[in-house]
C-alpha cells in the first residue's frame, strides 16, 4: 500500500514542479515562494479552526490535534530544513531547464539511502538494490546530458544551488521518518507550512521588499495557486505512506523522485527543451529502476 502511495505522490510532485517552473519563469523568486507557503497555510486554516473549536473533524483523517510545545518545536525544525531546500531550489528551477533540475534533484534519494542505512538500520533486498543502482545510474546519465546544452556543472552557480537543495531535501526525508514515528500526518503537514509562511514573510520584508525596485518584478500567475494545491496533495500522500510501520524512507524517497518523468514530459511538450533523444534511454532506466523497487516490496 505505501509503495503505491509513494508513486501517486510522485505524480503530484511532478505536477507541482511543472507549475513551479511556469510560475518562476521571468518572475521574482521570493514573492512566489512566499505566496506558495501563504496559500498552503490558508488552505489548512479551516482544518485548524474546525479541529480546535468544533467536533466536526474528530476521528477523521484531516483532524489537526493539539500538540505540546516540544512537538511544535520538532515541526519547526522540519520547516527550517525544508525552507533551506526550497530557497536555493526555486532559484535553480528559475534559471535551469526542467530536464536538468529534475535529474539533479533525483540524486536526493542516494543521500537519503545512505542516511537511512546508517540512522534507521534499513536493509534492502536484491530487487530493491537493483532498482536503486539502476535509478542512480539513470540520474547520473541524465545529469551528464546537460553538458550538451552548454551547462557546465563545475562552474554554474545554479547547479550548486540545485545540489544544495537536494542535500537539504535528503535531510528532510530522514527527519520525516523520525517525525512520523511519533506525530500524525496533519500535525506535521499543517504546522510546517504555517511556520514556513512566517519565515518567508520575514525574508520577504527584510530581503526582497527593500530592494524590490532593483530586482526582478513580481508578476501574478495563476499557476502559483496550483503550486500549493499539488504540493499539499503530494505531501499528504507522502506523509501518509511514511506512517505505515513497514514503510522504508529510502524506497519512498527514491520512488518520489520518479516525478522526473512528469517534468521531462513537460520540458519536452511545453518548454521545448533540448537534447531530449539522449535523455530518453536514461528515462527508461528510471522506469526500470522503479519496477524493481516495486517488486522488492511485494
Amino acid at each position: 500500500m505505501w509503495v503505491a502511495l509513494a508513486f501517486l505522490s510522485a505524480f503530484f510532485l511532478g505536477c507541482y514542479d511543472v507549475n513551479k517552473k511556469v510560475s518562476l519563469t521571468g518572475n521574482a523568486v521570493i514573492p512566489v515562494l512566499f505566496l506558495n507557503t501563504l496559500i498552503s497555510s490558508l488552505i489548512f486554516l479551516p482544518f485548524i479552526l474546525l479541529s480546535y473549536f468544533t467536533p466536526v473533524l474528530d476521528g477523521t483523517m484531516v483532524y489537526v490535534p493539539e500538540v505540546p510545545p516540544d512537538q511544535h518545536i520538532a515541526v519547526f525544525i522540519k520547516a527550517v530544513i525544508v525552507l533551506s531546500s526550497w530557497l536555493p531550489g526555486y532559484f535553480a528551477v528559475k534559471n535551469l531547464p526542467l530536464t536538468i533540475t529534475g535529474p539533479i534533484k533525483a540524486t536526493q534519494p542516494v543521500m537519503t539511502l545512505l542516511g537511512a542505512l546508517i540512522l534507521f538500520g534499513e536493509r534492502l533486498n536484491l530487487y530493491q538494490w537493483t532498482g536503486v543502482i539502476l535509478s542512480i545510474a539513470s540520474f547520473y546519465l541524465l545529469s551528464s546530458s546537460g553538458k550538451k546544452e552548454g551547462i557546465h556543472f563545475t562552474n554554474n552557480k545554479w547547479i550548486f544551488f540545485m545540489v544544495l537543495s537536494a542535500l537539504f531535501g535528503a535531510m528532510s526525508g530522514l527527519y520525516d521518518k523520525h517525525l512520523m514515528q511519533s506525530l500524525d500526518v496533519m500535525t506535521v503537514q499543517v504546522w510546517f507550512n504555517v511556520y514556513q509562511c512566517l519565515m518567508m514573510l520575514v525574508i520577504l520584508l527584510l530581503l526582497w521588499y527593500p530592494r524590490m525596485a532593483k530586482s526582478t518584478l513580481f508578476v501574478w500567475k495563476w499557476n502559483i495557486i496550483f503550486i500549493s494545491v499539488f504540493l499539499i496533495i503530494a505531501d499528504w500522500i507522502y506523509f501518509y505512506a511514511l506512517s505505515f510501520p513497514d514503510s522504508m524512507i529510502s524506497v519512498v524517497s527514491m520512488i518520489r523522485r520518479s516525478n522526473v518523468l512528469v517534468t521531462f514530459t513537460a520540458g519536452a511538450l511545453f518548454f521545448h527543451e533540448k537534447s531530449l533523444k539522449s535523455k530518453a534511454l536514461d528515462l527508461l532506466l528510471v522506469l526500470t529502476g522503479m519496477v524493481f523497487l516495486y517488486l522488492g516490496t511485494r
